[in-house]
């Protein structure tokens, strides 16, 4: 998951920013209001952590200048020491997906950010059925079948977990390496990295069962139908 942290306090930032990545999240960083929208504006992010008291800006004006980005689809959670019952009405109306005040925990705050994937994509527990017999087990980061483990690397699970939470949309090059790296080139997009992890993918896949339902879009990218 593709993360936009936007805190301009550096301790609790910092603190925030290593539990995320050592949760495995792609984690970029922002101080100010300006930083944040230069972000968003450029970047696609899976989720925009967002304190509302920065330097330059409110941040509920961030999230409805955000909101107006038609390519930006990230969720929003608001991080604020501002828990008056008015923000939270308004920060909510504006779009975003959930209001968490501080202080707060980490492990709550992942705990929410995986409550709304659930719901963003309708998911009724943390487990993601797939292909033939095929299973993944969203927070502990494990693809099974049959009992036993399949063996994929940190990229290849998460190419796999974003490929199936965007089940039947077809993704492009451009849209998974963004999410697998962060700020990627719009030259870069010819690239073949993409079809190697997929191409490894498959192969690991199909020491278990078919792997075809990781679907090639010629010329646009990859999609699973499923």
């Amino acid at each position: 998951m593709h993360v936009l942290l936007v805190e301009d306090e550096k301790s609790l930032h910092q603190e925030v920013r290593q539990f995320l990545v050592g949760s495995q999240y792609l984690v970029d960083s922002a101080f100010t209001y300006a930083e944040a929208s230069e972000k968003i504006f450029t970047n696609s992010y899976d989720f925009v952590l967002l304190d509302l008291g920065l330097p330059g800006g409110d941040g509920l004006d961030l999230l409805r200048e955000a909101r107006q980005n038609e390519r930006q689809e990230a969720s929003f959670i608001i991080l604020t020491a501002r828990g008056g019952i008015d923000d939270r009405v308004k920060g909510l109306d504006l779009g975003a997906d959930d209001y968490l005040p501080k202080p707060f925990s980490l492990l709550e705050l992942q705990s929410r950010m995986q409550a709304v994937m659930r719901r963003k994509f309708g998911l009724k527990r943390q487990e993601v059925s797939f292909g033939e017999g095929f299973s993944l087990d969203v927070s502990g980061r494990t693809i099974r079948h049959g009992g036993q483990d399949v063996p994929l690397t940190k990229k290849e699970f998460d190419l796999l977990h974003y490929l199936l939470l965007h089940r039947n949309r077809v993704l492009t090059r451009l849209q998974l390496g963004e999410h697998l790296w962060g700020n990627v080139l719009e030259d870069d997009s010819d690239s073949n990295y993409i079809d190697v992890h997929i191409k490894n993918l498959r192969k690991k896949l199909s020491q278990f069962a078919p792997a075809d339902f990781i679907e090639t879009v010629r010329g646009i990218g990859y999609s699973i139908k499923n």
